[in-house]
């Protein structure tokens, strides 16, 4: 993929000022994950589907998949460049940055969710870079309370959104309550992260609330210790301490969960319980072993296309399908979770600003090299699954299939 500086991450660093190789405030560690197994194994056990006679199956999660176009909205002019494809295999060597958007809408079922409000915001928003030679995988997740330069985006009813120095998460909002559709929401979501990442975004994924409570239901709950209970009367979530598995509603719960007993407010700690949250799920998926369980991996994945909104390049079972078997050879230790370098905003303690070293990590991404990893400690405490072995308590489970959370 073209970059903007397309020079070794090495050469890059060593050009650094010692600023820039400051470890922020904020940095937060690599996190290594099996997800893409779980979205492979699934995906593959979809695309068997088109070759046998559960062709109206298909049909049905195919059309469950929502599909938005953008290229009316798009202005390739101020688009970040890409790599020109190989003629003979367009799809072969080249790396790929997918947007990925956990949507905070309240309305219709999600209402029930997330309370009766106006509008409809980005609770959750992430970069997914797969390399070009599919050996990697890097998700970095976006703090909503950044506090960045939004670009004006053009929206479905020809009004220009304005320019605003304003919180991340704004700019899906920004785009929603212009244009008042999806399109414009996920349009300015895009336009905003290419202009602060000057990385171009191959494509995008939007999930809702709904989508990700059934899913967590779906795989019958998600396994979980606790240290201590939480209790966040704003999101509706009472856990007690100890081993437990959470339903769909207390998944969402704790992924959406900032303030209360238990915790302290944080959207950083927030997004890592997402992670872990995700990882948890995946290793659920990955112990029940759904592709020989019909039934259970059809409540499953109709839960999954149902709650997607996806661009033009994923817009069918067999495109999400084959970018599962492209990843097919990632191996765990490849699939790294991050969140862009951050510092506590000098204007507003309760927002964020992003650090030099963001630049490194999005150069990283643009030029297809391994991004630089924070090297803190997690301060959540919430452990990848397996770790619960290791775990100092009595009563944590001895099984390695439980999140710990001291």
């Amino acid at each position: 993929m073209t970059s903007p500086d397309s020079r070794t991450r090495a050469a890059r660093r060593a050009d650094a000022s010692p600023a820039r190789r400051e470890r922020p405030a904020h940095a937060r560690p690599a996190r290594r994950h099996n997800i893409g197994k779980v979205v492979a194994l699934t995906l593959v056990g979809v695309f068997a589907f088109t070759g046998t006679a559960a062709g109206a199956l298909y049909y049905k999660l195919d059309h469950n998949i929502e599909t938005v176009d953008l290229e009316a909205l798009t202005d390739e002019s101020v688009r970040p460049p890409t790599a020109e494809p190989d003629p003979e295999d367009p799809n072969g060597g080249v790396a790929l940055n997918i947007l990925l958007i956990g949507s905070d809408a309240r309305n219709g079922e999600n209402a029930a969710i997330g309370g009766e409000a106006g509008g409809m915001r980005s609770d959750t928003t992430m970069v997914m870079h797969v390399s070009a030679d599919r050996t990697r995988v890097e998700v970095v997740s976006i703090p909503r309370d950044s506090l960045v330069a939004l670009p004006s985006c053009e929206t479905t009813n020809g009004t220009v959104s304005a320019k605003s120095n304003a919180m991340f998460n704004s700019a899906f909002a920004a785009g929603w309550d212009t244009g008042g559709d999806i399109e414009s929401a996920v349009s300015c979501t895009r336009s905003a992260v290419e202009s602060l990442t000057n990385v171009r975004m191959d494509g995008f994924m939007v999930v809702d609330f709904t989508g990700f409570e059934k899913m967590v239901d779906a795989i019958g709950g998600v396994p979980l210790y606790l240290d201590s209970e939480i209790n966040s009367p704003m999101a509706d979530l009472y856990l007690p301490a100890g081993q437990q598995t959470l339903n769909g509603q207390q998944a969402l719960g704790l992924a959406r969960a900032r303030k209360g007993e238990g915790l302290d407010g944080s959207d950083l700690k927030r997004i890592d319980r997402q992670q872990d949250l995700l990882n948890a799920m995946a290793s659920t998926v990955l112990s029940k072993n759904l592709l020989t369980d019909t039934p259970a991996l059809i409540q499953f994945l109709n839960s999954a296309t149902s709650s997607l909104t996806v661009s033009n390049e994923f817009s069918s079972i067999t495109d999400l399908a084959g970018l599962a078997l492209s990843l097919k050879g990632v191996s765990m230790d490849s699939i790294v979770f991050e969140t862009v370098p951050i510092m506590d905003a000098p204007s507003d303690k309760n927002r964020v600003v992003w650090t030099s070293a963001a630049e490194d990590v999005w150069a990283s991404m643009a030029a297809d090299v391994p991004i630089p990893q924070s090297e803190t400690a997690s301060s959540t405490g919430i452990q990848t699954p397996g770790a619960a072995e290791a775990a100092d308590t009595a009563d944590a489970p001895a099984d390695g299939t439980a999140v710990v959370v001291p």
